[in-house]
């Protein structure tokens, strides 16, 4: 199955330039996020499972850029005069160890996104039964992007990411991700309005929980956009997939952090 779209050169270098801005941006908000979660609080009061999360989403997409860099030093210095194809013929070619830890850092950070979602709809609903269904869908996300990146790492350098068996564990996994989004998200959002509606009318002040809705309905668009268009481009067997996945990376993390920001700044005006 061939590719279509962007050469593969020319999509790498888009691909790591555009993640090198939005990694940018991920480094000022990981920066407010330690602020939201240390102003005026001891110790032994910062929130630590979500610092670990803050930490581990910001390790991971460094971890990430960095091997992105790695491998365009590769393709267009490197080995831009000796590998067969080219540096458009590096790019393709799956059996790259680069490749494979780069798809591996992209399911982690994926993972532990939605992993994080499903936690807060948890905390807000406390309740198990609300959660069963995206726990599932996160649980066959973890099969699926396993079973993906098992069919990378035994991939023959013949073999075309869009190509069976690869691509229909890719597909699958994309798929679950924007369910299991959609699906946490909404609810989280649902219940923080159905309770700021029901306290509305017995609190003294003005402030409203509104703003944390706002902010966790533009994260789960921002979030959910760029997986759809990467999945239709993946369905198009589109070369702009490799840009969009990349871009993911640090998107996911910068969604994680403006959520954080936004809940400091409403307790701080409350």
């Amino acid at each position: 199955m061939t590719s279509s779209g962007i050469p593969l050169d020319s999509a790498n270098v888009l691909s790591t330039s555009l993640e090198c801005i939005l990694y940018g941006f991920s480094v000022l908000m990981f920066m407010g996020t330690v602020w939201a979660l240390t102003y005026k609080c001891r110790i032994q009061d910062i929130n630590r499972p979500i610092a670990v999360v803050a930490i581990l989403l910001f390790t991971i997409s460094t971890a990430h850029i960095v091997v992105d860099i790695f491998r365009a030093e590769e393709g267009l210095v490197t080995y831009r005069d000796t590998f067969p194809g080219g540096p458009a013929g590096f790019f393709g070619d799956i059996t790259q160890k680069s490749y494979a830890t780069k798809h591996a850092l992209y399911l982690l950070q994926t993972l532990l996104a939605d992993g994080v979602v499903i936690y807060r709809c948890f905390v807000v609903w406390q309740s198990v039964w609300v959660i069963i269904v995206p726990s599932l869908l996160w649980c066959g996300s973890v099969v699926t992007g396993v079973a993906a990146n098992y069919f990378i790492a035994q991939a023959s350098s013949s073999a075309v990411i869009f190509a069976k068996p690869l691509g229909q564990w890719i597909t699958a996994f994309v798929v679950l991700t924007i369910t299991t989004n959609f699906l946490s998200s909404g609810l989280l959002a649902y219940r923080i309005w159905v309770v700021d509606r029901d306290s509305s009318t017995i609190r003294a002040t003005k402030s409203t929980m509104m703003p944390i809705v706002r902010v966790l309905m533009d994260a789960a668009v921002l979030y959910s956009a760029t997986l759809v268009t990467t999945l239709i481009c993946f369905l198009c067997s589109n070369n702009g997939q490799m840009v969009l996945v990349d871009m993911a990376v640090p998107i996911m993390a910068i969604a994680f952090y403006m959520v954080l920001i936004r809940i400091a700044i409403t307790r701080q005006t409350c």
